[in-house]
């Protein structure tokens, strides 16, 4: 792993759950960790139920647009975390790999949305704390 480390999220259509998570490594981690997020079958847009509950811990993903999974993508990161995609995402030697099980926020109000966003920043800060151990996160 380099200096600065590329973090990879893959969800199915890189509307909701990935965005969130991309969302907070970047603000919590800031320009000491490259962030992508990558779908296998990207929507056009992101959740904007995933928006308002961003908005709420003050992070605006409102201007990301989701993306399609690219070997490229997978071969620049570090490290990939899966988030309900499967098998769609290649493997290659040498990166780390993590499957997040979480709900799907696509379809559900912000009260469902809340605690999957909770979960993801809690497993953000855990991430974070692995990654830079000598900060206190």
């Amino acid at each position: 792993m380099s200096d600065k480390p590329t973090v990879l999220f893959v969800c199915v259509h890189n509307a909701g759950r990935s965005q969130m998570a991309a969302g907070y490594l970047r603000a919590l981690a800031g320009a000491d960790v490259e962030v992508l997020s990558a779908g296998s079958a990207p929507k056009d847009v992101i959740n904007p139920v995933a928006v308002e509950a961003m908005a709420e811990e003050g992070i605006d993903i409102a201007a990301h647009t989701p993306k399609v999974l690219t070997v490229d993508a997978v071969k620049e990161s570090d490290v990939v975390i899966t988030m309900g995609c499967g098998d769609a995402c290649p493997i290659f030697p040498g990166k780390r790999y993590e499957d997040w099980e979480l709900d799907d926020p696509a379809g559900q109000g912000i009260e469902a949305v809340r605690p999957i966003r909770d979960e993801i920043r809690r497993r953000i800060e855990a991430l974070i704390s692995d990654l830079f151990p000598e900060r206190v996160a």
